[in-house]
């Protein structure tokens, strides 16, 4: 049974949303006087909801100007831009005024589609897709580069037509590493793996396409099929660099639940030895990489499941258990300071650390978040903080608690602290990504929805203000050189500003997120010594930890403000 429970002077005003909530959920609904506990309880039967929530319906839509939103002319009317523009390398974007303790959000400006999809690229852009300029489904979908250096404006984006064809809506994405001896064909390019398609003039079937992006030339690639037919799956790296794909639909409400893996030079493979079957494990399944390069698989209704990647593969029942769970709530991997944990919000409010350096996995309560997060989102951030925004009390309705308010937890010790609010709802199809400045993009939601978000906002964290209650931007630190590529096991110098004094340095992992998960999310401390303006750091040995791929350099002062980032390489170790 399903059951949300909202404070009751709100009732009438939600009536029509809850029933019809209670028509596909297969629950009862209660109204507690006084409570404010957005809770659900379940039964274990499948959520009915991902079955009729891609039907694509008329929205209004935000641009992201607030109060007079509609009255410029919206960035989605820009005509497509010819694949000339490349990166204009890093910069700092600027900080406004206003931040404090509590971090910041800048005011809501236009995107050109609803970017359910963001990745991070090497170059420091990002890549967005999802929707059209209106904010509707399809495979005339366009997708956009967004180069920060730029700005916020139209200037700053590429929007490109998608000439595959391939419908990439609600598709897996993941950037692929270089390999044991170096950079190949395929090194810095997104993989993007399923979608929906279209049959007989009906939408929301799924297919089995490849298509690679490449960021040299902007442009989208067919690159082939996959086995299976792929709507909703996620991706997760292994510790030598193949990728690891879960999940998604075969057909509507028909998982696929056979595990395939890719690898850049040899190809597919599948791991006929692997049944994922249980109930709603084909939306986005949450794979991570544990401690002895086993595949961890955290799985919405609370069991953990132990995967191996060899041969045909293996999956063995842990017998660990969380408390329930459901598509739409975040997770993420913990700071490597707080090594081999995940952090993950289930119903009620509640968040458990899963541990994963044992066997069975150990599992344990950290303190409830402040708010619901249905569709919210989790950010790791470079400092070691959790962010949590967005999301809401009721399934996908402006007409609930609406979580504006962020939040960060303190991995050291699983508090969590309020802080800065949002001017826009952002519930499903909205997204997250940390950028090199160390801001933290939020945008989209929509497609479908209550309003198309055509529009993002970045959150400025309190480490980017003074810790004197000014409000004001604190002068960072500066990296003037670092390498481009770094080895497992090897010490390596970066050259700072001469008055830096390093406090600390983590690299963390370029993400990509959709639909409440970013499976690349990852931070790892780096210990170092400081002469001068030399810093030597020392890399982490261990490929379960730092998996293959691109990754940023943090580097904060003592005063706990961050340099603008380098991104660098660490290439495949392992076979």
């Amino acid at each position: 049974m399903w059951r949300i429970n909202y404070r009751f002077g709100a009732a009438f005003q939600r009536l029509s949303a809850l029933s019809r909530l209670t028509k596909v959920s297969l629950g009862v609904l209660l109204v507690i006087p006084s409570a404010f506990v957005a809770s659900e309880v379940f039964s274990g039967s499948p959520d009915l909801r991902l079955f009729k929530l891609e039907k694509d319906k008329k929205a209004p839509i935000d641009y992201g100007y607030g109060p007079g939103k509609g009255k410029k002319p919206p960035i989605g009317d820009v005509k497509l831009t010819k694949n000339f523009k490349l990166s204009q390398g890093l910069r700092l974007l600027q900080t406004p005024t206003g931040g404090g303790g509590g971090g910041f959000f800048g005011p809501a400006f236009p995107w050109p589609i609803i970017p359910l999809h963001m990745g991070l690229l090497p170059d420091g852009r990002v890549l967005t897709y999802g929707t059209d300029e209106q904010g509707q489904q399809g495979a005339q979908l366009v997708y956009d580069v967004w180069d920060p250096a730029i700005g916020t404006g139209a200037d700053s984006h590429l929007i490109l037509a998608n000439t595959t064809q391939t419908d990439i809506f609600c598709s897996a994405a993941s950037l692929i590493g270089e390999g044991l001896s170096g950079s190949t064909s395929l090194s810095g390019k997104m993989l993007i793996l399923g979608g929906d398609v279209t049959i007989n003039g009906t939408r929301n079937y799924s297919d089995n396409n490849i298509d690679i992006f490449d960021p040299s030339n902007n442009a989208l690639i067919d690159a082939g099929r996959m086995q299976f037919k792929r709507w909703y799956p996620s991706i997760t790296t292994l510790r030598n660099g193949d990728k690891l794909l879960l999940g998604g639909q075969l057909t509507p409400g028909v998982g696929a639940v056979t595990p395939e893996v890719f690898n850049p030079t040899s190809g597919w493979r599948t791991l006929s030895s692997i049944s994922i079957s249980d109930v709603d494990e084909w939306f986005y399944p949450r794979g991570i990489v544990g401690p002895d390069g086993a595949v961890n698989l955290l799985q919405h209704n609370g069991k953990i499941f132990r995967l191996t990647t060899s041969g045909s593969g293996s999956m063995n029942d842990t017998g660990a258990l969380m408390a329930p769970g459901r598509t739409y709530y975040p997770s993420v991997m913990m700071p490597g300071f707080t090594p081999n944990k995940v952090l993950m919000v289930r119903a009620n409010q509640r968040a458990q650390i899963v541990d994963l350096s044992s066997y069975p996995p150990a599992v344990s309560d950290v303190d409830n978040i402040h708010h619901d997060r249905i569709w919210g989102n989790l950010t790791l951030l470079p400092d070691g903080g959790i962010l949590a925004t967005g999301g809401s009390s009721v399934y996908n309705e402006t007409t609930g608690n609406v979580a504006y308010q962020s939040e960060v937890m303190n991995p050291r010790t699983g508090t969590w602290t309020v802080g800065a609010w949002a001017s826009i709802p952002r519930l499903y199809h909205s997204a997250t990504l940390v950028l090199p400045d160390g801001s933290v993009l939020t945008a989209g939601g929509g497609a479908p929805g209550p309003v198309n978000n055509l529009n993002a906002e970045i959150y400025y964290p309190a480490y980017l203000y003074n810790y004197d209650g000014s409000g004001t931007a604190a002068p960072r630190p500066t990296i003037v050189s670092a390498p481009t590529t770094l080895q497992l096991g090897q010490s390596f110098t970066m050259t700072v500003g001469a008055n830096d004094q390093v406090g600390y340095i983590n690299l963390v992992r370029l993400g990509y997120n959709t639909h409440a998960y970013d499976s690349e999310q990852r931070l790892i401390p780096v210990p170092y010594s400081q002469s001068g303006a030399t810093v030597t750091g020392y890399v982490d040995s261990s490929p379960e930890k730092l998996l293959p791929g691109y990754y940023m350099i943090f580097l904060f002062n003592t005063q706990g403000h961050p340099a603008l980032a380098k991104i660098v390489s660490i290439p495949q170790s392992i076979q």
